[in-house]
């Protein structure tokens, strides 16, 4: 059982019949629609965000297919589906990626291999004091960044490959549930050439999806391992300096934060900048789903945002619908507020 159809699997259960299938597809590709944003939050399902961009339609239909063949999902309305006894110990028996955060990574990841790979090539050709080969990397930011790091960096650079090998090894052997072949077979080194991505697939008998989610698993570990503890990692803790953090906020929303933040109302806000009431009040469900303080008080009385909880814990529920015709006194707009702003909690 291959990480994507596991993937699949647990995105259902967590959508319990809620979505369509193919918000599941949007998920993985890092559509940014509001919907898609907001399933992410209420679902609990960040860590999948944008995690397989190429990913097609058709792709998806055939994975979808082969789950579908497996008895493993069971329809329950209109491109609606749950899990079945068989999907369930499916989820219980095969691990997911472990590492793998595609809210938090993603945004960096591809930058951080090109200066993974580049540094691999570059320390490695200093062992052996080669100076003629082609740079693997052709982005110049990130030959700009190596040269940055090289300058300010006090390890002389005969010793730069050991001690990148040392902690590479040290990251690698604390890790769960990954071959590190995935990630080796791609570095290019003193006279030799890494795989592409298809070679190294082929090379370890896995299918492009599968490759590609063990290879984003282990540079998310690897990310992640380094920001924790940045002092151990003398040469890897580069690998994340200076790192272009993603705006989770839009442009437009952003303006909007500015006018809310001297005083005017939503109704103002939008005269303003010429856009419908609606767009301002998205704007307000993304500062609720991404702005941690953000409170929503005066939008929402606070016996109201318990009432929609309640509601929504009762009927295990996040469908507007089904909330707003238990809770009348409640508009759409208020119920998407106040599960941006609690809806992914654990219910207990």
């Amino acid at each position: 059982m291959g990480y994507i159809e596991i993937i699949i699997l647990y995105c259902l259960k967590q959508l319990n019949g809620e979505r369509t299938i193919y918000s599941i597809f949007h998920l993985l590709n890092g559509k940014k629609s509001s919907q898609t944003l907001q399933d992410a939050h209420f679902f609990s399902l960040k860590k999948y965000f944008r995690i397989l961009e190429p990913l097609t339609r058709d792709n998806f239909d055939q994975i979808f297919n082969t789950i579908l063949e497996k008895k493993l999902v069971e329809t329950c309305g209109e491109q609606r589906f749950l899990l079945t006894t068989a999907g369930e110990d499916y989820l219980l028996n095969y691990p997911q990626p472990h590492y793998i955060n595609g809210w938090k990574y993603q945004p960096y990841t591809l930058l951080v291999w090109e200066r993974l790979s580049l540094l691999i090539q570059v320390t490695s050709n200093f062992t052996f004091q080669e100076t003629k080969y082609i740079p693997i990397q052709k982005n110049t930011e990130v030959h700009n960044w190596l040269k940055n790091f090289l300058k300010s960096c006090s390890i002389p650079k005969k010793n730069l490959g050991k001690i990148l090998y040392t902690e590479l090894m040290y990251c690698l052997e604390q890790a769960k549930d990954i071959n590190p072949a995935v990630l080796v077979f791609r570095f290019t080194g003193y006279q030799q050439i890494g795989f592409t991505s298809t070679q190294a697939a082929r090379m370890l008998n896995k299918d492009s999806v599968q490759y590609h989610l063990e290879f984003i698993n282990i540079l998310h570990y690897l990310i992640q391992i380094v920001e924790n503890d940045p002092t151990r990692f003398k040469v890897l803790s580069s690998l994340i300096m200076n790192l272009e953090q993603s705006n989770s906020l839009t442009l437009s929303s952003r303006k909007t934060w500015l006018l809310l933040n001297q005083g005017f109302s939503l109704e103002e806000i939008a005269s303003i900048r010429n856009l419908k009431i609606s767009t301002i009040e998205d704007h307000l469900v993304e500062f609720a789903l991404n702005i941690k303080d953000f409170s929503i008080n005066k939008f929402v009385e606070e016996e109201i945002q318990m009432k929609i909880l309640e509601i929504s814990r009762e009927k295990v529920t996040k469908q507007l619908k089904v909330i707003r015709n238990s809770l009348k006194t409640a508009s759409y707009f208020q119920i998407r507020l106040v599960l941006a702003k609690y809806g992914d909690r654990k219910w207990s």
